[in-house]
C-alpha cells in the first residue's frame, strides 16, 4: 500500500467516524411515547422485578440504591 492510498484511506475512515456523531438525535421528540410504552420495557414482570431489588438491598444492608423501599432487616 502506497502513502497516497494509506492517506485517502485514513481521510474516509475519519470522515466516517466525523458523520457518526452527528448532533441530530436518533429519537424524534413525537416518537419517545412509543419507547416509552411498558412493551418496550426489558423487565417482564415488574412485580418480581421490584421484589427482587428488595432481596438485593436487605442482604446488602442499604436502603434507598434502587426502587425499593426498606433497610438491610429485610422487614419493609
Amino acid at each position: 500500500m502506497n502513502k497516497v492510498s494509506f492517506i485517502r484511506l485514513l481521510g474516509l475512515g475519519l470522515a466516517l467516524q466525523i458523520t457518526g456523531c452527528s448532533t441530530t438525535p436518533w429519537v424524534k421528540p413525537y416518537e419517545r411515547a412509543n419507547l416509552s410504552d411498558p412493551v418496550m420495557s426489558f423487565n417482564r414482570d415488574p412485580v418480581s422485578t421490584t421484589y427482587l431489588h428488595h432481596v438485593y438491598e436487605a442482604r446488602e444492608g442499604t436502603r434507598g440504591a434502587g426502587i425499593a423501599s426498606g433497610g438491610g432487616c429485610g422487614c419493609n
